[in-house]
This record gives C-alpha cells, structure tokens and sequence, in this order.
C-alpha cells in the first residue's frame, strides 16, 4: 500500500499482520479520493474521522492531502500497532487522534467532522449502523461529507441521509452520502 497523493506521496504504509483486516485496495482509494476531491475542492483544513480505520490508509491519505486533523477509530490489536507505526513514520501522530476500540463505542463529539470515511468488515452492515449511531451523537454535521465502502452487492441506506454518488471499484462499492 503507497499514499497516493500530497505530502507523503508514494510512501508505503504498513499493513496489520493478521487477517482480521482487509486494507482498501490502491485503485479503490484513488477513485474515492477522486470522487471527494471533485465535491470538497480541497482537503486543506478538514477534520476527519476514519473509522474501523485499519492501518489508516483512509485517514492517512486525507492528511497527506492537508486535512488538518483525523481521528482514527480502530479495535484490532494488530490494526492499532500498524496505524500507531503509520502515524511515526510519518510524523503525523500530532495531527491524529488514535480511538482504540469499537466505533459503536465511540461517544459524543467534540465537534461535527467535515469527512467521515467507514471501511467496515463487508457483509456486516457495520458501517450503516456506526453512521446512524454517531449522527444522532453529533459527529455528522449539515456540511459533513460521509463515505462507507462496502462489497460491491451490499446496499447503503440510512435513514436521514441521501446518496450522492456510488462507484464500483473491483469488489467494493464506495457510496458517498450527505444528510438531509
């Protein structure tokens, strides 16, 4: 796994150990970051929240693209050590917010966030229901942009939020979403 763009374009990201995650493919990152790149304008500045956030990837490319923060949201021991190494090798550890343990967890905001990215396991719905969770707990705000990739076959609805655009990329289907 390589960073696509930004400030740590092309250096490699370390992927957990077990198979207890599936990072996010190369190709499907890069059509997500398209497709965002095309709404927001620019990363510069945003707080993001990656969320069943693996080794980071998601998160990690938002910073290399100027978001000014991201809060990571992870449980698996193996996930947490490759992201935690991620952060240091980077240097961006000042500019993360590492959350062990699960997304549905996770309390009250500090603060709406402008991008959430879920990567849950596929086939669990895990995403749908961590999003419904923390909007009604202040992470999503009017402005806030909301991405969940799922497996190609699996559909994303949620009650309050409207789908804005959906790729298929490989066997991941990436749905962005506003609230409505």
């Amino acid at each position: 796994m390589r960073i696509i763009a930004g400030e740590w374009r092309g250096r490699k990201l370390l992927a957990p150990k077990n198979d207890a995650t599936r990072p996010t493919a190369d190709r499907t990152r890069e059509t997500l970051f398209s497709m965002l790149a095309s709404r927001l304008g620019s990363f510069e500045g945003l707080h993001v929240a990656d969320l069943f956030a693996g080794s980071g990837a998601l998160g990690i490319e938002a910073l290399s693209r100027g978001a000014a923060h991201c809060l990571f949201g992870e449980q698996d021991r193996d996930a947490l050590d490759a992201l935690r190494k991620n952060l240091a090798t980077l240097g961006a550890a000042n500019r993360a917010d590492v959350r062990a343990g699960s997304v549905l967890g996770l309390g009250p905001a500090p603060r709406a966030f402008d991008l959430l990215l879920f990567d849950a396991p596929y086939g669990t719905g895990a995403g749908s229901v961590a999003l419904d969770k923390l909007n009604r707990l202040g992470w999503v705000g009017p402005e806030s942009w909301v991405s969940i990739e799922t497996a190609d076959k699996e559909a994303v609805e949620i009650a309050g939020f409207e789908v804005d655009a959906e790729r298929k990329v490989g066997k991941a289907r990436l749905t962005l979403l506003r609230r409505v």
